[in-house]
């Protein structure tokens, strides 16, 4: 008799009927892809990087391949959180009828705030991931989340106006991981998402120039997988909310060594930029590597190392 398999998981009462989340920055909207497959296969999606103001993003170039992985500096191009509600959101929502996360970026608490209370009214959004990734306008340029005060501070600010789960994504640029993760649950974080890109550069050695026009960039793909699987295992043996699975995932077995190491959900990034099939075939093949690991529901596996 053929067991069924049971790829289903929650994040803080969300169900998703699996753990495959595009990531941020890496599917769009999402409903460009529909034209290629249907997306409802996926777990969830979570959509551009939002501020409150349109941006066009860095200079060019803003993207470089690297051996097993990519930078980018794209510099959160989006067309701002009112024309993310009025156009992007129902074009969502038409091709997309699972629960949407909503990635909220800032430059200062105002703007977290500002974005986080507009995005929480609206019934497709199910899910609000903060990315405290960006510099702080106000508090010297230092990114947000390599601060553990920063991060309580834009936490606290941003619970007294949200009602949806809010989830923190953290950067790895930080000497630990832990005391950051810890401050945002202390904060009031329902979740976790980790880890976001490392921080990295490549030389155009016959230009002697850097090959993206900002320097340096996000550097994301399977190299940093190692770095993602160990930072989710300590953060999760550490917090007792949920985390989601950042960093270099690229197939089913990657998603179960994730969540082995903590995940309760896996989001899957630059290897949809190579592969705009990538999440379809990792939620295609996740059942048969379920049945050679002889896993019946992939719920309890998480966290078992």
């Amino acid at each position: 008799m053929e067991i069924k398999r049971d790829m289903s998981v929650s994040l803080s009462g969300v169900r998703l009927d699996n753990p495959v989340i595009p990531a941020s920055g890496c599917f769009g909207y999402g409903y460009g892809m529909s034209e290629f497959y249907d997306i409802n296969i996926l777990g969830s999606i979570s959509f551009k990087g939002t501020t409150r103001e349109a941006r066009y993003g860095n200079p060019l170039p803003r993207v470089a391949e690297c051996s097993a992985g990519m930078i980018n500096s794209v510099g959160l191009q989006n067309p701002g959180i009112d024309a993310v509600i009025a156009e992007e959101l129902p074009k969502m929502r038409a091709a997309f009828h699972k629960p949407i996360i909503a990635n909220i970026s800032g430059f200062s608490i105002d703007e977290y705030v500002e974005c986080c209370e507009k995005i929480t009214g609206e019934e497709q959004v199910e899910i609000i991931e903060l990315n405290v990734s960006c510099p702080n306008v106000h508090g010297g340029g230092m990114s947000f989340g390599t601060s553990a005060e920063s991060v309580a501070e834009v936490v606290k600010a941003v619970k007294r106006v949200v009602t949806k789960p809010l989830y923190v994504k953290l950067t790895p640029n930080v000497t630990d991981i832990v005391s950051i993760a810890r401050a945002a649950e202390d904060a009031g974080a329902d979740g976790l998402c980790l880890i976001n890109t490392m921080l990295g550069m490549r030389i155009n050695t016959a230009t002697r120039k850097p090959v993206i026009a900002n320097v340096m960039g996000g550097f994301s793909g399977a190299a940093v997988f190692p770095v993602a699987v160990r930072m989710v295992h300590q953060v999760s043996k550490a917090c007792s909310v949920p985390v989601i699975g950042c960093g270099g995932v690229e197939s089913a077995g990657d998603v179960v060594e994730m969540m082995m190491a903590g995940a309760t959900a896996v989001e899957v990034g630059a290897a949809n930029l190579r592969n705009p099939y990538a999440c379809k075939e990792i939620i295609e093949a996740l059942p048969a590597e379920m049945e050679r690991l002889k896993i019946e529901k992939l719920s309890d596996i998480i966290g078992i190392v």
